[in-house]
């Protein structure tokens, strides 16, 4: 079985055990000191892309990635010459070949174009605990970072303050908070998408956002995840709590009206309840329903109003890929998200995580080619995210390149969190007054954070960046987490331009398959990148036969 390394020397950066593909830890804890890469790209950005104590060691590579088949064991192929994507006003000539001059924004979308600075956007963030507590964070971050993020399932049906009439929501202030806390910042850039499920459906939530806001918003209709197949659970540890949520409709595991539940929990031998969404189309038993159905909704939300619309769907088997393509494109939709199995941001069983779904590479490996046959019999390809266990630049890379040209975007779902997690805690260290609202978990700045500094300014390399942008005033009003989430993006970013330079692709749309190759024989059968020294070797056969 691979394992990964648990520490990067080169880097300084550690993890909890043995670490997850994208360089997590398996379990991340928003109270953590350090210091997986991610954790410190948070605070020292683009600086953390390089080895440490520069000038005083030497470093080289030192993971094999030819063992197993993941994203590991695709490679990225570098060129020594030529130039594509050069901006317009720049030349080929190597002093506007750098790196810096990389493009690496864009936009996704049909009729309504939906810019972005970064390539990526966030997991679904709904109804767990941990969303709401540094929502703050994750959405300031986005909007100044210019990225999407994703409201997921449930923040309506679980929020105690929301208010139903006749089974329809007609308030909803944790959604509106957090649709605001995005729209503040935002610029031009990213997008606030909000995921309806069943009961989401149900309560009426399509028809309060296109009400309240218009195409400012766009919806996403939710197929699934990569972390489990069924459907979305919280856990909450009041009994009344679970009673609320169990006269909202949902399922909840074990029944809080049950008599010997509730003595049960009166004994403290229970202590908390999930609670869990209904699976969707369970009504639908065919290839064809399916599609009927899918359809109606679409037409549905666009005869409301809606003018942008997105699908998520999860790791499931090839047919129901197949659908979620072949769909996305009939219904002309903006956007479709395929996450790979392994990952989640709430509390998905584990065993489930562990074992269900078809994983990352292999999905999105099928999923270019069925995309590739949608284009040959003349249909729209509907613009692609993947997902499912990134976190690094060399991930967003590889990403891109395997499904181009329909990959836009690459999903990120716990790497970003970090950012909030981290944030929060040196913020309640400055501010103890509001540690519990901010949800911060430390009284004095860890080893690993003081060695960068003593106050936000030293400790933040994207402090000065987001103050220009914001301007002095208005930095009070920043999460330190927005700020954190800010040199978490410059990082990957800077990496992309890296990556592309040395591709010799300006422009984040010349990534084509050919910028990978397979370090090893399954890898490249799962996914048609040739084998490395395969790649190009009949033109190397023409060079040395010339």
């Amino acid at each position: 079985m691979l394992q990964w390394t648990k520490n990067n020397d080169a880097l300084g950066a550690v993890n909890r055990g043995v670490p997850c593909e994208s360089g997590l830890c398996t379990l991340c804890d928003s109270a953590c000191k350090g210091k997986c890469e991610t954790w410190l790209s948070c605070l020292e950005g683009r600086k953390m892309l390089y080895p440490r104590r520069f000038g005083y060691s030497t470093s080289g590579g030192n993971h094999s990635t030819a063992l197993g088949a993941g994203y590991q064991s695709l490679r990225v192929q570098g060129y020594a010459y030529g130039s594509k994507g050069v901006a317009p006003g720049l030349t080929d000539n190597p002093d506007d070949c750098i790196f810096p001059n990389v493009k690496v924004e864009g936009e996704f979308g049909n009729e309504t174009k939906t810019k972005y600075r970064v390539p990526m956007m966030t997991g679904a963030l709904g109804s767990t605990f941990i969303a709401a507590r540094y929502w703050p964070s994750f959405a300031v971050g986005a909007a100044l970072a210019g990225f999407p993020i994703v409201i997921g399932e449930n923040v309506v049906g679980v929020d105690k303050q929301s208010d139903l009439k006749n089974g329809k929501i007609i308030n909803a202030p944790e959604l509106d908070k957090r649709i605001e806390y995005f729209r503040r910042y935002y610029d031009g850039y990213g997008a606030i998408i909000i995921q309806m499920n069943v009961e989401d459906t149900r309560n009426g939530v399509a028809e309060y956002l296109i009400e309240k806001y218009g195409n400012d918003v766009i919806i996403e209709l939710k197929w699934g995840q990569g972390a489990k197949d069924i459907g979305g659970e919280i856990q909450v540890k009041s009994i009344e709590y679970a009673q609320f949520l169990k006269d909202r409709g949902y399922v909840v595991d074990p029944d809080p009206y049950s008599p010997i539940v509730i003595k049960g929990y009166e004994n403290r031998a229970i202590t908390s309840f999930a609670r869990h969404s209904r699976l969707g189309s369970t009504d639908q038993h065919s290839v064809e329903e399916v599609r009927q159905g899918f359809m109606n909704s679409v037409a549905y939300l666009r005869k409301i109003g809606f003018k942008r619309i997105t699908l998520k769907t999860g790791a499931y088997g090839m047919e129901n890929l197949a659908m979620a393509i072949r769909y996305s494109s009939d219904a002309n939709l903006d956007l479709l998200t395929i996450d790979g199995a392994g990952g989640g941001t709430g509390m998905s069983p584990w065993n489930m995580m562990q074992h269900w779904g078809v994983p990352s590479l292999a999905l999105h490996a099928k999923a270019y080619e069925y995309c590739k046959i949608l284009e040959q019999q003349g249909k729209k390809v509907p613009d692609i995210s993947f997902a499912g266990g990134f976190a690094r630049e060399d991930h967003i890379f590889k990403a891109l390149s395997l499904g181009a040209p329909y990959s836009k975007l690459v999903c990120l779902g716990r790497a970003p969190m970090i950012a909030g997690f981290l944030g929060s805690n040196i913020e309640g260290v400055f501010n103890p007054e509001r540690r519990a609202e901010l949800n911060g978990h430390w009284e004095k700045l860890p080893t690993t954070v003081s060695e960068y500094g003593k106050y936000p300014e030293e400790i933040f390399s994207e402090w000065e960046s987001v103050k220009n942008k914001v301007g002095k005033d208005e930095m009070k009003n920043i999460p330190f987490g927005a700020i954190a989430l800010c040199g978490y993006a410059d990082k990957l970013a800077c990496g992309l331009q890296q990556f592309m330079a040395g591709a010799r692709k300006f422009d984040v749309s010349e990534l084509t398959r050919a910028d990978l190759i397979s370090a090893n024989r399954e890898t490249e059968n799962i996914t048609k990148i040739p084998f490395m020294t395969d790649a190009l070797n009949d033109s190397a056969m023409k060079i040395l036969k010339a």
